[in-house]
């Protein structure tokens, strides 16, 4: 069986996603996988050829027109012949399979990452165009896969499939000794970008400091620039220079996770983080936003902290919570971590995504 996934070159979460179903997918007798990334400005052949080192293969098609990436996509399936695609993430998915209807590919599935997407009336009327010839549409969380039935797509059709990482990068020998080894600081790991909030974090710890609590903020990851310019003013601006600390875009985020006591995700929409799912498996105490994908990972008070969306009283009081109470900060980090190795791996991913394709398989037989 030859499987095409088709995905951002934005290095995203659904990047990753697409990535690691190829990763996983070697060690299956009999398949052959081919990744096509649509190139983005961050689409280096630097970290195309790290993916080709892994032993994957990569193709590249351009972004400039529409029209032009289909092109490009049904000349390299004219080539490479797949029996399979899935083409994640918006738009990417419309694109991804207009050209493989039009190279009669004989299953085709859709994959949503995202709760919200920026779906235009006419995107939406060419997404469910493409319907009749899609074998599922997955949603990488249940609250995904019910958005998608909001938007028209055939329910019988949709299915969740939640996202996987690999839990190798948080091997047991990775951990401190001891919890109290951790730093009792807090990381937000996230792309400066409209979905995510770090607005209201940076405002949560202003309120901490008022009350004399005085934790360091580390935050990872790059984004947009007005995105970045904003929280750093809104860093000098509450005087919290000497505790928040801007990292951009880290290599060794496993390691700086389980060396952290506290993470957060502040954001206003998901489809499933693997940013959350990654803090999990490194045994982190994590507050979330209540909002789709987060609250599926995070049972209140069990394996973790959600707090209202914007609401930076109610952070601010959960990480005191956390800070003050070192006991539940580590009982909530090792619940979080016990919960992504049952749960979240990307053979778990794996193995139902190999699921669907032999139950369609068998509904075309």
């Amino acid at each position: 069986m030859r499987v095409l996934h088709f995905v951002t070159g934005g290095f995203s979460g659904a990047t990753q996603v697409a990535v690691d179903l190829c990763l996983a997918a070697r060690d299956t007798p009999d398949m052959q996988t081919l990744l096509v990334l649509r190139r983005k400005r961050n689409t280096s052949e630097a970290r195309v050829q790290a993916l080709r080192d892994q032993g994957l293969q990569v193709r590249v098609v351009s972004n400039w027109l529409h029209v032009l990436t289909v092109r490009e996509l049904r000349k390299i399936m004219r080539e490479w012949k797949p029996d399979v695609v899935f083409a994640h993430g918006f738009s990417d998915h419309i694109w991804g399979r207009q050209a493989a209807v039009a190279e009669g590919v004989a299953q085709i599935f859709h994959v949503e990452h995202n709760s919200r997407e920026r779906y235009t009336r006419r995107r939406l009327q060419q997404a469910l165009a493409l319907a009749p010839f899609t074998q599922a549409s997955i949603g990488v969380s249940e609250g995904v896969r019910t958005s998608l039935v909001e938007r028209g797509f055939p329910p019988e059709r949709c299915v969740a499939i939640c996202n996987g990482i690999d839990l190798e990068r948080f091997a047991p020998g990775l951990l401190p000794g001891h919890w109290a080894e951790r730093e009792p600081a807090i990381l937000m790991a996230s792309r400066f970008a409209r979905q995510k909030d770090q607005a209201t974090l940076i405002q949560a710890l202003g309120l901490l400091h008022g009350q004399g609590l005085k934790p360091r903020l580390y935050l990872a990851g790059g984004g947009r620039k007005r995105q970045l310019a904003q929280a750093h003013k809104l860093v000098q601006q509450l005087g919290l220079q000497e505790q928040v600390r801007f990292l951009g875009n880290v290599s060794d985020l496993p390691q700086r996770l389980v060396q952290t006591q506290i993470f957060v995700l502040a954001t206003h929409w998901e489809g499933m983080p693997l940013a959350l799912v990654e803090a999990m498996a490194a045994g982190c105490a994590c507050v979330g936003s209540e909002v789709l994908g987060v609250r599926e990972l995070i049972e209140h008070g069990s394996n973790g902290l959600l707090v209202p969306e914007s609401d930076a009283r109610a952070l601010a009081e959960a990480l005191k919570r956390l800070l003050q109470d070192p006991a539940l900060c580590q009982r909530l980090g090792e619940a979080a971590r016990h919960q992504a190795f049952d749960s979240y791996g990307r053979q778990h991913m794996w193995q139902a995504y190999r699921q669907l394709l032999l139950g369609t398989s068998g509904r075309q037989a």
